[in-house]
């Protein structure tokens, strides 16, 4: 195996970590409402594909009044709950009643291809460490740019579904931002695509540079 193509599969592998953490945490987007009075709580929220976590912070200043509900990760009461349309019958007609429910389940549906197509790359991979299996690079590099184009696909609906949820005059949140697990699959995005090519258009055959240089690097035939 060449230098470069290891290279390009340990890059890939940080990729499909991160994308993989992704998928599992729940620090997609952090949302905040407007604190209104003091000496009482507000509920601030992170959520992520398939749980929304609530955060009762106590507010005990003047100063913070009209201003956001928070940081996230002030001492208080955390409560979460998966989101109904994943486990009926649970507490969460947040998501159910004041949100665009399809945004979710699309953004949580297409990032489980993602990790399905990092799979399928990474068995290619394995594959193509037996003797005279190279030409596996091939499926394996287009299979990570697979993957790639889910993980962006996937954050851009997430990005819609919050841009909704905010616009909403039926939500409490009135700021939000995007954390660190939306980090992960903005990085999964980069990294997978651009080694998937890169993978792929290694993996090509040589293209002489000449037209007659086929012919010169040819065996002679055997008389």
């Amino acid at each position: 195996m060449e230098t470069k193509t290891k290279i390009i599969l340990l890059v890939i592998m940080v990729g499909s970590v991160s994308m993989l953490t992704a998928v599992v945490t729940d620090h997609w987007a952090v949302l905040s409402p407007q604190v209104e009075k003091v000496n009482t709580t507000c509920e601030a929220a992170h959520f992520g594909l398939w749980r929304l976590c609530k955060k009762q912070i106590y507010i005990d200043e003047e100063k913070l009044i009209g201003k956001s509900c928070g940081p996230i990760s002030s001492p208080g009461e955390i409560n979460c709950s998966y989101f109904r349309h994943f486990t009926p019958g649970e507490d969460s007609e947040i998501f159910e009643v004041k949100t665009q429910r399809e945004y979710n389940i699309s953004a949580a549906a297409i990032a489980i291809f993602s990790l399905a197509f990092i799979i399928l790359g990474t068995l290619c991979v394995l594959g193509s460490l037996r003797k005279g299996k190279d030409y596996l690079y091939k499926p394996a590099g287009m299979f990570f740019a697979f993957a790639g184009l889910c993980a962006i696909i996937s954050v851009e609906v997430m990005r819609q579904s919050v841009k909704r949820m905010i616009e909403s005059e039926e939500t409490i949140w009135i700021e939000y931002y995007y954390s660190w697990s939306f980090a992960c699959a903005c990085t999964g995005f980069v990294l997978l695509f651009l080694c998937g090519i890169g993978l792929l258009l290694i993996s090509m055959p040589h293209i002489p540079r000449n037209p007659w240089e086929s012919c010169m690097d040819a065996e002679p035939n055997q008389m």
